[in-house]
């Protein structure tokens, strides 16, 4: 059997489950060709696999970069609401023989590593000022008239 080009195995996916869209799949795929270069510039060689939680964080980095505080909200439109959402792709892609596994890798990788409010809505939340303190204000006198 030729293996699919990743286009067409995202076709295939896509139309055995639908709960995530086309798009989401492609930044899947380029999330992690972003984690396997942050892993190869840290280690100093190119790694051979990557972890779900390892993939998680650089899906983290990766969408943090390229949304901004729009993140949540592209997720949400593309079917993804969690972590676990991104184990659901990765072993959508592996069954369709585009991605592979350890005979470790399971599915709970991808379960509660991080929360999208801790992960892409904090960062961005104004650090909290000290309370205010109350001024006493002096007031002018009443003119007389």
């Amino acid at each position: 059997m030729p293996k699919l080009e990743f286009s067409e195995a995202v076709d295939l996916v896509a139309t055995k489950d639908a709960r995530y869209d086309r798009d989401a799949y492609f930044f899947l795929r380029d999330a992690l060709t972003h984690t396997a270069k942050q892993g190869r510039k840290a280690a100093g060689a190119a790694m051979e696999h990557v972890s779900g939680q390892q993939l998680l964080d650089g899906i983290r980095h990766y969408a943090l970069k390229q949304f901004g505080p729009m993140v949540v909200t592209v997720f949400e439109y593309w079917g993804i609401h969690a972590c676990k959402d991104f184990g659901e792709m990765v072993f959508n892609l592996i069954q369709a023989g585009v991605f592979r596994k350890t005979e470790s890798d399971t599915i709970d990788d991808f379960k509660g590593a991080y929360t999208f409010q801790q992960a892409f809505v904090e960062p961005f939340l104004p650090e909290t000022a000290p309370p205010m303190r109350r001024v006493r204000m002096n007031r002018p006198a009443k003119e007389l008239n």
